[in-house]
């Protein structure tokens, strides 16, 4: 008769980490290029402050940030994912930015001309901070899921023989 308790288990959190590694290491990356592009973003937004709409201001601002993150999550996050044209990924990238740019502007509209909180902190506060939250994770599904897809070959694990 064996004793099964001998054998140490793994923690649940291990469990997890194993489970999901490939996942926890893309978000990490993923949220180190959001972070960069988020500062060049947040940069860009303040300097056009009071010089043009915000709603303009916040539409460069984040087309500017967008492209810096395409070239990092191209060849930094999903490096390793099979490469298509670079004329297509930029195509769906440029396409699925603009519904997160539309997610985050809209929150940006809502604040600012629905309830009329028209101060820098309320414009930054709805589009950098709710905007934000909800067009990253409106991104990070499309990229992994359309943009930077995973090769169809690739095998789903072992099988019982």
């Amino acid at each position: 008769m064996t004793d099964l308790k001998s054998a140490p288990q793994p923690s649940l959190r291990t469990r997890l980490y194993e489970r999901f590694e490939s996942l926890v290491r893309e978000v990490g990356k993923f949220g180190t290029i959001g972070a960069v592009s988020f500062v060049v973003d947040t940069v860009v937004f303040n300097l056009l402050f009071g010089h043009i709409n915000s709603l303009v201001a916040g539409a460069v601002s984040m087309t500017v940030a967008a492209t810096v993150a395409f070239i990092g999550n191209r060849f930094w996050t999903w490096r390793d994912r099979v490469r298509t044209d670079l004329r297509r990924e930029y195509a769906l990238y440029f396409l699925f930015n603009l519904c997160g740019l539309f997610i985050a502007l809209t929150c940006l509209w809502v604040s600012h001309y629905g309830f009329g909180l028209t101060s820098r902190l309320a414009d930054n506060v709805s589009k950098n901070g709710i905007g934000l939250v909800l067009g990253t994770a409106f991104r990070f599904w499309s990229y992994r899921q359309i943009v930077f897809r995973k090769p169809a070959a690739e095998p789903a694990g072992e099988t019982a023989g």
